[in-house]
């Protein structure tokens, strides 16, 4: 049993996502320390990747920023280890596929365990081709997180039987990025989930108010906000962590 499991002991999860360097290291692990210390239950941090295609234009922002700032993987990796000397909240990399292929995957998984990062979320990586990564996962004990979307219908099973950590479902088609309302039929695909785990699954994609957040959370276990989160980064730079303490107390206060 991973750590991430602890995130989902204590009611309805909340998860905020960080682009890792936006606008810079520092300004991220206060974001961080701020976002646990109001109660998010999980950290997803995102290691930028110049052609994020699961992104909307706000994380494609970030990633664009903290690449031209200079971030490279090895710095985030040490950022995390100097982060794990109080954060003890379950904290999960979100990246692409190519991240990890370049910088080696044994190599990357490997240190993930080594900085205790509990999870890996690759949104571009196909469940039929998740092999190439799962032993490895497997070998260091690092969760591949699975996610499930709108279009996965007669997959959803497949998808659920074989999930680690916690299944990430995706609220719309379409990108990342905040939306007014989100219509599609989610408790059909929580039901079909439930019916082939007993893993917790967290709804994201398009979450940003705390009522968007409680509606998520009552037809799963857990919400998932990185947009709404990345534009407080982006509109108010060093001084975010502030602001998104706040943001995250609303949030969390709206699953209790």
């Amino acid at each position: 049993m991973s750590k991430i499991s602890s995130a989902f002991e204590h009611g309805k999860a909340f998860i905020a996502f960080i682009t890792c360097g936006d606008p810079d290291l520092k300004t991220t692990a206060a974001a961080v320390r701020a976002a646990a210390a109001n109660g998010a239950d999980l950290i997803e941090l995102g290691i930028p990747f110049s052609d994020p295609t699961a992104e909307g234009p706000v994380i494609q922002a970030a990633n664009l920023r903290a690449l031209n700032g200079g971030i490279t993987t090895d710095q985030i990796f040490d950022f995390v280890k100097e982060l794990r000397r109080d954060v003890t909240i379950p904290m999960v990399f979100m990246t692409y596929a190519n991240v990890v292929f370049s910088y080696g995957a044994e190599r990357f998984i490997r240190t993930c365990r080594e900085i205790e990062i509990d999870g890996l979320i690759l949104p571009d990586l196909p469940y039929e081709e998740k092999e190439e990564f799962l032993p490895i996962c497997h070998q260091y004990g690092v969760d591949l997180i699975s996610l499930i979307a709108p279009t996965s219908e007669g997959r959803i099973a497949m998808i659920a039987k074989e999930a680690e950590g916690f299944l990430y479902l995706v609220s719309s088609l379409g990108v990342t990025g905040t939306r007014n309302e989100i219509t599609t039929d989610l408790s059909s695909i929580v039901k079909a989930v439930r019916e082939n785990t007993s893993i917790p699954c967290a709804i994201g994609f398009g979450i940003s108010t705390p009522d968007q957040a409680k509606k998520m959370a009552a037809l799963s276990d857990g919400a998932i906000v990185g947009s709404a989160i990345v534009k407080l980064l982006e509109k108010y730079g060093q001084e975010a962590p502030t602001y998104i303490g706040e943001y995250v107390k609303s949030m969390k206060d709206a699953l209790r």
